[in-house]
């Protein structure tokens, strides 16, 4: 290992709860923090499917008073932010849950930044922008991919610029993050799919980033692992418990390599797309990693050879350069198995969109003024990333 004349931190929730039934200690995790009016930050599905009721049948079982906030969408938007804002001040709340996948715990984060701060969602875009603690705040996953509900990233769509917003602050990291595979028995294979090649890109940036340090690339190594083994079997069944564990630890651990070695470029040209389009985060991250992982492949060669043995793929005998290869290949195959769709075209039309090449280069100029493009292991140019996104189409 070279010697590096820099400092590193390491950011990660004080607890995290794991296992079978952790959502049971909501309540008591809520008071130990010292809330005691929370503010349940979540999304329509999520009431839909009875989850939310789940956790507020916790709540009031433990004579606890709450308030549900279930507008967040998709993407969610600094106006949806700023409703949930003024619910939170409304009713007096004083701590918050958010309950859900990437998109409830992004918005829980906004609304949290500005009930302790004051001002605008914008104002936060950045690095460590804000200057109070968070309220009481507990993250309950209920997808296996995103790893929010234990990250220091928060990612808000500025609506006037159709812009993703890259919020990265240690304080929005959650006091307590829990992850209970019984709530995420329900996910629909599509989106088992999608979180869990989210959570693979996670891994594999994370792994190549330029800031990767040694407690990086064991959380990365396994998440690697873990998602080769698990997440096949999770989308064929959602009702494999086993698969389904797996695959919390496999986020989770992604999580904390990306939490503090930070990301690369899918993450960057992803934004955009969730920007511009609307479209799914985590099926981006998946159309565009082995585009871009071909583009960084020279940078970082070893570390590719090194994933796809993590992956499963068979090395022996080959060159580096052979095995780097693989690692390209293993990604395409475990994301056609899943149906991921094959380019951003056929993603549009899955969702209702026109993904227009015309876009490229608008998406390009915000693509590399994206904070996630810093850590990326080799510099592209304009050129490179028109290339890309053309490739992905």
């Amino acid at each position: 290992m070279a010697i590096r004349e820099e400092v590193y931190g390491y950011f990660i929730p004080s607890v995290t709860l794991i296992g079978i039934g952790a959502s049971k200690e909501i309540p008591n995790k809520i008071k130990v923090l010292g809330g005691s009016k929370p503010l349940i930050v979540t999304d329509k599905g999520i009431t839909g499917a009875g989850i939310t009721k789940q956790i507020t049948d916790l709540l009031e079982q433990a004579g606890m008073k709450y308030v549900v906030y279930d507008e967040t969408i998709p993407n969610p938007t600094d106006a949806n932010v700023h409703a949930g804002v003024d619910v939170y001040k409304k009713n007096a709340c004083d701590s918050l849950i958010t309950l859900g996948g990437g998109s409830s715990h992004d918005c829980g984060k906004g609304v949290g930044l500005v009930i302790a701060n004051g001002g605008r969602i914008q104002d936060f875009e950045g690095v460590d922008k804000s200057s109070n603690p968070m309220p009481p705040y507990v993250a309950v996953n209920t997808t296996a991919g995103t790893a929010s509900e234990m990250t220091r990233f928060c990612i808000i769509t500025d609506t006037k610029r159709k812009v993703k917003m890259a919020i990265v602050d240690w304080r929005v990291t959650p006091g307590i993050a829990l992850d209970d595979p019984l709530l995420m028995m329900g996910m629909p294979p599509a989106l088992t799919a999608a979180t869990g090649m989210d959570a693979l890109t996670h891994a594999v940036e994370a792994y190549v980033s330029t800031i990767a340090t040694p407690m990086t690339d064991s959380a990365a190594e396994k998440a690697i692992e873990l998602i080769a083994t698990h997440l096949r079997p999770a989308v064929a069944n959602g009702g494999d418990i086993v698969a389904r564990e797996g695959m919390c630890y496999a986020q989770y651990l992604a999580g904390m390599a990306f939490n503090n070695a930070s990301l690369g470029h899918v993450h960057a040209m992803a934004h955009q797309l969730g920007g511009f389009y609307d479209l799914p985060h985590g099926e981006c991250n998946a159309i565009l990693l082995p585009h871009v992982c071909r583009f960084n492949l020279i940078a970082k060669m070893d570390r590719f050879a090194k994933i796809a043995r993590l992956m499963g793929e068979n090395v022996e005998g080959l060159s580096t350069r052979d095995a780097a290869d693989l690692a390209i290949e293993a990604i395409q195959k475990l994301s056609a198995d899943i149906r991921i769709p094959a380019g951003l075209v056929e993603l549009g039309k899955r969702y209702g969109k026109t993904v227009k090449a015309e876009d490229i280069d608008v998406m390009t100029t915000n693509a590399q003024k994206d904070a996630c493009g810093l850590t990326n292991p080799r510099c592209p140019k304009d050129a490179d990333v028109k290339a890309i996104y053309t490739a992905a189409l």
